[in-house]
């Protein structure tokens, strides 16, 4: 990668991902895509170039790539689960007809591109535990209807066209950076700001809901790591599973109790989240990834919310 485009670059993953490529690749040459009204503040404004790119107008983000000759394109653009539910048809505009545009333009530009997938692209068929790299997908949201289509699709321009396109599924991700906005595993980010703050926190998830979850360093981790693959060693291409940890309500609780003895917790389920948790896996075999690009992560639960409390207190008397 030389010159680089981040797609939803002002969102929970792209603006951390958009400072780590640039701390990596040169502030110049990584491109914050943005959209109006999401625009880029801070940091990530100041330390380099950013776009208005929309990836339901192709011919604009065909401009993008050409005026600063992009060769990678991490493609971080969707509704989240919980948001995809409620406008399904946008859900489908952004992340399938948004995707289309993109494969174009790299399919006439010699781009890579990486758009993530999730755990949401199983359904209830799906074994429940250690969810093998190749099995059964029958996602039961709109969400996870997209990220299905989303590998299929990454899949077809690879094969037809040679368009080096790569993807992770990825589990939920907890970050103290920027504020979650409609996942259903939201929850795993707001418990840490609760028990931060002082807080008793009412969890929308039942106990005994284990999903899987990472932490965002390592999610980041994984993406550079992944476009940084030897191309001839990927075999599944999209999309990877990657796992660090799986947890329910109860887990968490008790781990930011070991460190927050009087934090406090009761349950106040919604039943949306519910149902799309119910219908996602509780962990996920990652072996492919492991053999393919040496995938690895740094944290687990205890390692997580260790740094996730020390951060969070910094920032919040910052």
């Amino acid at each position: 990668m030389k010159k680089i485009l981040v797609i939803g670059a002002t969102g929970q993953i792209g603006s951390e991902l958009t400072m780590k490529l640039r701390s990596i690749y040169g502030h110049d040459n990584v491109v914050a895509g943005y959209i109006v009204g999401a625009e880029p503040k801070g940091e990530l404004l100041a330390t380099g170039p950013a776009e208005i790119c929309d990836v339901t107008n192709g011919q604009a983000l065909a401009d993008i790539v050409q005026k600063h000759h992009i060769d990678a394109i991490f493609n971080l653009a969707a509704l989240l689960s919980v948001v995809a539910e409620r406008k399904p048809q946008l859900a489908w505009k952004i992340g399938i007809d948004g995707l289309w545009n993109v494969l174009e333009v790299a399919r006439e530009h010699d781009c890579a591109v990486l758009t993530p997938s999730s755990i949401a692209c199983f359904g209830p068929e799906t074994p429940r535990d250690n969810v093998p790299q190749d099995t059964i997908q029958r996602p039961r949201t709109i969400y996870g209807v997209t990220k299905v289509t989303t590998e299929l699709l990454s899949d077809y321009y690879f094969n037809k066209y040679g368009v080096d396109t790569r993807s992770v599924r990825f589990p939920g991700l907890i970050s103290y950076v920027t504020p979650p906005g409609g996942g259903t595993t939201d929850y795993a980010v707001d418990i840490y700001y609760a028990a931060a703050r002082g807080e008793k926190f009412v969890c929308p998830i039942a106990e005994g809901t284990f999903m899987d979850m990472m932490y965002m360093p390592d999610a980041l981790n994984a993406l550079v790591q992944l476009m940084e693959a030897d191309p001839t060693r990927l075999v599944h291409r999209n999309s990877f599973n990657i796992a660090a940890m799986s947890f329910d309500p109860k887990g968490i609780y008790e781990a930011i109790r070991r460190q927050r003895p009087n934090f406090e917790m009761t349950y106040q389920v919604d039943a949306l989240k519910q149902s799309i948790a119910d219908s996602w896996p509780n962990s996920l075999d990652d072996t492919a990834a492991r053999q393919e690009w040496d995938w690895q992560p740094r944290y687990d639960l205890e390692a997580m919310t260790t740094d996730m409390l020390s951060k969070l207190a910094l920032k919040m008397h910052a």
